[in-house]
């Protein structure tokens, strides 16, 4: 199926206005997590989120203010907030502490919060989902996240740097640290809680970026071999082209789904599906802009190595040396 039939597309000309334009979304992501933080969900932040069902419709301000005057120690570091279809009348609480951390005395946190409830003369509600994380858990998950994302970065280096060459795997890290940030920088634009479902998200897109991204510089290498001549500039323009509708394809068959997700997978699938969609499209979007302006920049834009050390060939025909006229030989007599 071709989508793209012999397009010539200068993706390189527009370099330097995709580095901008993230590094834009990037620092307007770091502003936003230094001012209003990112959430995190229970199992980073350690804690107790339970969702109630209420019979009559309650409203998210009136939940806080029972817990804030019934909640012992008060509710002020209680998250208060909607969970799911509204007809449903769910309201998710979650606080980030759990007191003792062995033993049954972890399901304290949620009994209080109930009781509370009670106390504020709400309507009668049912518990439909609890959890609880302590502290220790949650350091511990956090350092298991960071490790394996570092090693992933490491082994994506090492892999392309022994399977193509080194420039080709810088590319693919810093295209990788790119779609990282530039997903974070979303995860707190729109406040989704920073859970395991969405690191696993994270580090799905990472993969799929960068098999996107190996499947343009093979094609890159394949052209170097056939385009010794040519300018490494126009080498990657042409590869990109050659793979533009595969990349098309498959991002927009994966884009689909992700966003099918969104929309059907309901609430708890929520974060999962908003992080695989701003993932494809940063994925697809750093493997064309990204990653081959990093080898560009590495490389040069001048021939390819094989061009540089091919012999020079001449335009101007050498003069040709007149011929010598041969002397006439003497014929011998037999005596």
């Amino acid at each position: 199926m071709h989508i793209f039939k012999n397009t010539t597309y200068d993706f390189l000309r527009w370099r330097f206005h995709a580095i901008a334009l993230s590094w834009i979304i990037i620092i307007a992501g770091l502003i936003t997590i230094a001012t209003k933080g990112i959430p995190r969900g229970v199992e980073f932040a350690g804690g107790t989120v339970v969702v109630e069902q209420f019979e009559q419709p309650t409203s998210v301000q009136q939940v806080r203010s029972v817990l804030d005057r019934f909640f012992p120690g008060g509710g002020q570091n209680a998250m208060v907030q909607a969970y799911g279809d509204p007809s449903q009348r769910q309201v998710m609480i979650h606080v980030p502490h759990v007191g003792a951390e062995a033993g049954t005395s972890l399901s304290t946190t949620a009994q209080q919060i109930e009781e509370a409830l009670r106390k504020g003369s709400l309507s009668s509600f049912k518990r439909q989902a609890a959890e609880i994380v302590s502290p220790t858990v949650g350091r511990e998950l956090t350092t298991k996240g960071l490790l394996a994302t570092v090693l992933s970065l490491g082994g994506i280096l090492l892999y392309l740097a022994l399977r193509f060459q080194f420039s080709f795997g810088v590319g693919a890290v810093v295209a990788t640290i790119h779609d990282l940030l530039i997903t974070i920088a979303f995860l707190a634009f729109f406040q989704y809680d920073l859970t395991l479902n969405v690191i696993a998200a994270i580090l799905t897109m990472s993969g799929y970026s960068t098999n996107d991204t190996i499947v343009i510089f093979d094609r890159i290498r394949e052209n170097l071999r056939s385009m010794r001549r040519d300018s490494l500039h126009h080498v990657i323009n042409v590869s990109v082209n050659q793979t533009l509708g595969r990349t098309v394809i498959t991002s927009g068959t994966a884009l689909l789904t992700a966003l099918a997700l969104f929309f059907f997978g309901g609430e708890v699938l929520k974060g999962f599906a908003f992080t695989m969609v701003v993932g494809i499209i940063t994925g697809t979007y750093s493997s064309v802009f990204i990653a081959a302006a990093i080898v560009s920049f590495w490389r040069g834009t001048g021939p390819t190595r094989a061009a540089a050390h091919a012999p020079a060939t001449s335009t101007v025909a050498a003069p040709q040396q007149p011929a010598r006229r041969q002397k006439p030989q003497r014929k011998v007599r037999a005596s």
